[in-house]
């Protein structure tokens, strides 16, 4: 949950849209649930096809492992060195409401044509994926849908709330400085990595 909310929650052109939506009231369920499933989705894919393909080869997986710890590195530098940006996510709450072809379109183009949402869900998930047992793999999966979800459905029907709170420069210095501290544990994490299957912690 805490790698898939590191690289959903972010500012940008979808959460935006997705918060707009909610202050407008305007096919909120539509919204969120769409996003939230091509996400799903992607998810699937990375961790289940495209990991299945880097455990099968050694070099591949190596060169996935490392990749994807040199990629976690910089994003969390860049979270970091967000905290001393002045950032807000601005929106324009005009009254006038999308139709539903319109929402519909707006949430492909901005889910599916932006190269980030697949470097993030199929590449960088599957990789990190990839690093656990077959048997391990749906709970990671699950994981990192479920915190989709909730961030979708969250910022789409507490838009009222979470407007105000993320229009406020402050509160995405600690919302990237929460990011960064994870993306960087798990790189380290990845770093590590002794070659055996990653376990889950049991009590």
């Amino acid at each position: 949950m805490g790698t898939g909310a590191g690289l959903i929650i972010a500012i940008g052109a979808q959460n935006a849209f997705v918060l707009k939506q909610g202050i407008l009231k305007n096919y909120i369920f539509i919204t969120v649930f769409i996003c939230a499933l091509i996400d799903a989705l992607l998810i699937c894919v990375g961790v289940g096809g495209f990991g299945t393909i880097l455990t099968s080869n050694m070099l591949l997986l190596a060169t996935a492992r490392w990749g994807g710890a040199a990629f976690l590195f910089y994003y969390g530098f860049r979270s970091f060195r967000s905290v001393f940006k002045t950032e807000s996510l601005h929106l324009e709450t005009s009254r006038e409401r999308p139709s539903l072809k319109v929402t519909l379109t707006t949430i492909l183009a901005l889910s599916l044509l932006n190269p980030h949402v697949y470097l993030d869900t199929v590449v960088l998930l599957g990789s990190i994926g990839a690093q656990f047992c077959l048997s391990e793999r749906p709970f990671f999966v699950l994981g990192a849908i479920l915190s989709s979800f909730v961030w979708f459905f969250g910022l789409g029907y507490g838009a009222s709330y979470l407007g105000p709170f993320f229009q406020k420069p402050q509160s995405w210095k600690i919302l990237d400085f929460l990011i960064g501290c994870v993306m960087w544990a798990i790189a380290l994490s990845l770093v590590l990595w002794t070659g055996e299957c990653v376990s889950i912690p049991t009590k």
